[in-house]
């Protein structure tokens, strides 16, 4: 047992998802009554969710009861960058949908609550980040575990003798090991969550709503694959797509299937300290990236807002058009790190439009239609980007101390 044990930890990490990828696939198609396979990925997802939320407080707090000088001012560039390529994701979908306009046949109400407007985002947000701390871990209420995590970090930092540093520090390394064992049984979830989509929808999922769902992935891929990489290549004077395709490789393929950028925080922060990065810096700036980086987001709200407008015979001028993208990059912000988050954002950007709650409600019932591949992809390149930019932050500040970087 122990040598079977040993092989399968040996064995590269995305060899065994791949592995469990085309079991899932496979069982899917030809044993779709085979339930209980999806099990495997229910409880994957549910563990990862279940230490995601204690992983980040603890480290939040040790990294910066312990953290050395400098690390805010990657902090300061690192927001940037997520904010950057978060409100060029929107522009791009405004530019691809105006060049290639899609209109879908809406019928059929939704009834779903949703926000009606930045005021109540911004709102919801606040109230998350002063939420009962112990409340905010059982939820998952990233914001408001980021929030107290920094406040107790600084306080300790202030205040706490170097014993009780270090206690934290090991208290941090023994969730952070936990959270490793987790990981491990990766590619048994993902042939869980795999088989529950085939078995689910099979290969109808590409027939219908598809001029709008090959909208919204090619959009997505060519923020991933062009405006990122691009914006990494100019910061670093690199050529940036090794360091992109190793965070797609390793961090955006579970991010698909998990549907989750919050189950994907313990995997980035695995990525990043496979990438040498400094554990006081990165184990902040994931699970803020996991909060404010939602390039894929904000082209899901974007792209949809509009083809509701261009489904009512609304013209939407330059100008709106440009609104729309800050409002999209704002809201995403706001987005919930859960699968089809993005999604209950829509009509507050239907309403900058002119299109009413009722038709930006029947966009969110065709978003969920979609979401089986659009959130996914979603998930992926929020993820991925969150690892990518949190390395590009530190790179970044490593050269401007003349240090040699490779990527």
């Amino acid at each position: 047992m122990k040598k079977v044990l040993k092989f399968y930890v040996d064995t590269p990490l995305i060899l065994r998802i791949a592995i469990g990828l085309v079991i899932g696939i496979v069982l899917g198609v030809f044993l779709p009554q085979a339930t209980f396979v999806a099990v495997f990925g229910d409880v994957f997802v549910g563990a990862l969710k279940s230490v995601a939320p204690v992983l980040v407080f603890v480290l939040v707090i040790s990294s910066l009861a312990k953290a050395g000088q400098g690390i805010g001012k990657r902090f300061g560039t690192v927001v940037f960058f997520y904010m950057l390529s978060t409100f060029l994701a929107a522009v791009v979908a405004v530019v691809l949908s105006y060049v290639f306009p899609v209109t879908i046949p809406l019928a059929e109400a939704a009834e779903n609550s949703a926000p009606t407007g930045l005021g109540e985002v911004f709102r919801t947000l606040l109230g998350n980040m002063v939420q009962n701390p112990v409340t905010a871990i059982m939820n998952g209420n990233y914001v408001g575990i980021l929030t107290w995590a920094v406040v107790f970090g600084l306080a300790l930092r202030q205040f706490a003798k170097d014993s009780t540093k270090d206690m934290l520090a090991d208290i941090s390394d023994a969730v952070s090991k936990a959270v490793a064992w987790v990981i491990q049984f990766a590619p048994f979830g993902i042939m869980g969550l795999v088989f529950s989509s085939v078995s689910e929808y099979g290969l109808e999922i590409f027939k219908d709503y598809g001029k709008l769902l090959l909208l919204l992935v090619g959009a997505m891929l060519g923020v991933a694959l062009i405006v990122d990489p691009l914006i990494v290549g100019i910061t670093l004077r690199r050529n940036p797509y090794p360091l992109v395709f190793r965070c797609f490789k390793e961090s955006g393929v579970t991010a698909f299937f998990t549907r989750s950028s919050a189950a994907n925080i313990p995997v980035n922060m695995a990525l990043c300290d496979k990438l040498g990065l400094d554990k006081e810096y990165y184990s902040v700036a994931i699970p803020l990236g996991a909060t404010i980086n939602m390039d894929g987001a904000a082209i899901t709200i974007t792209v949809m807002s509009l083809a509701a407008a261009f489904s009512q015979g609304i013209e939407v001028n330059i100008l709106i058009a440009i609104l729309l993208s800050f409002v999209a990059t704002l809201g995403a912000c706001g987005a919930s790190g859960v699968a089809g988050g993005s999604l209950l954002l829509i009509p507050m950007a239907c309403s900058l439009l002119g299109v009413g709650a009722d038709v930006a409600m029947q966009m969110v019932g065709v978003g969920f239609i979609v979401g089986v591949v659009q959130d996914s992809l979603e998930t992926a390149i929020n993820s991925s980007g969150d690892v990518l930019f949190c390395a590009t932050a530190e790179y970044y500040d490593r050269m401007k101390k003349g240090e040699k970087i490779e990527l």
